[in-house]
């Protein structure tokens, strides 16, 4: 009679087939942390462990964190500050097979540089439109003819501001579900931002800026995600520019990051082969610093002042505003696994409970 003998590649190989990934039904996206990920000073992932209750510790040696869950299915990775550190982890935990994201919901939740003619610091700020500002042509200031703003054109162009008549790549810009994006801003909208006497003292300085000097509100406004962290005035015309090029004049360029734009790049690569639904993403940007300076301080002044309380009133504003909507998917998830708030399904749903 023949014996059967199992290896231990055998067993783990039939463990894999028996054991089902984790349904997932929302991850949050923070970008960077300052040092531990708990106990010291926060950075965007740390209050989601500590006040957020997500503390089930998973191994993810593709990231540069490991990951957390809570027992709601709902998980939160950070990806490492910078386009490349996103691309990467978002791509990593997309093909990890222990989890299921096809019905998941992604949340972008991090801080960001504000533009002071729409927002104020702490505003919180959803977007409809991510473009990426980082491929393009640029020349050296030094060089820049006379007639232009700025030495950033974009690839396939031959001035700034022109619409590409030539060679160009399909990345640049990422369209949301505008649905979705509403839906989330109706259910933060009135969110009171913490205010503190050090942003509020800061802001002060924006004459002529009346946004700038409100205090933190919630808004909705496009963001251009770019490894380079660029600041001042006419960098900031650039950008109002740039976000009308790529996304349309409708769009309304407000925030920074630098991530975003690796981040999408992602989910369209997972999204080819269903394992994300890129119709379920949502980006909070929390504004911790101004992209330009006030009309008395220069450009390489205000680029290397500190945050006002070391950005941590939109840290907060976050990872508050961010909880809003990841307990409401959570809470309704026998309507939102199948249909997307914003949605007329969602709301034919909704009627029926």
């Amino acid at each position: 009679m023949a014996v059967s003998i199992t290896t231990p590649a055998a067993l783990a190989a039939s463990e894999n087939v028996i054991k089902k990934p984790m349904p997932i039904k929302a991850v949050v996206l923070a970008m960077f942390e300052h040092g531990e990920v708990t106990g010291d000073r926060p950075g965007e992932l740390q209050l989601w462990l500590e006040r957020g209750g997500l503390d089930n510790k998973i191994d993810f040696p593709l990231g540069e964190h490991d990951i957390y869950t809570n027992n709601e299915g709902v998980l939160v990775i950070c990806t490492g500050g910078g386009v490349p550190n996103a691309t990467a982890s978002v791509m990593a935990l997309g093909m990890d097979q222990r989890f299921d994201f096809s019905d998941t919901y992604w949340l972008v939740a991090g801080i960001g540089g504000g533009d002071p003619s729409d927002v104020s610091l702490g505003t919180g700020v959803w977007a409809k439109h991510v473009v990426d500002g980082d491929l393009l042509y640029e020349i050296d200031a030094r060089e820049i003819p006379k007639e232009w703003e700025y030495g950033l054109i974009p690839l396939g162009a031959y001035k700034p501001n022109q619409e590409s008549t030539g060679w160009t790549v399909d990345t640049i810009h990422f369209a949301l579900n505008e649905p979705l994006v509403d839906w989330a801003y109706n259910l933060t909208k009135d969110y009171s931002v913490a205010d503190t006497p050090a942003i509020k003292e800061f802001r002060e300085q924006y004459v002529n800026f009346p946004n700038a000097r409100k205090k933190p509100f919630v808004t909705m406004g496009d963001t251009i995600g770019s490894s380079k962290y660029w600041h001042g005035e006419l960098l900031n015309n650039w950008a109002n520019d740039w976000m009308h090029l790529y996304a349309g004049p409708d769009s309304e360029f407000m925030t920074t990051n630098m991530e975003d734009n690796g981040t999408f790049t992602a989910f369209g690569r997972l999204a080819r082969t269903g394992l994300v639904d890129k119709e379920r993403v949502l980006v909070l940007r929390t504004v911790s610093n101004y992209t330009h300076p006030p009309k008395d301080k220069t450009a390489a002044w205000s680029t290397t002042a500190p945050y006002p309380d070391g950005g941590l009133p939109a840290i907060v504003a976050a990872f508050e505003m961010g909880t809003i909507v990841i307990d409401n998917l959570v809470q309704n998830w026998d309507i939102y696994q199948d249909a997307i708030p914003g949605s007329a399904e969602a709301a034919a749903l909704a009627k029926k409970k």
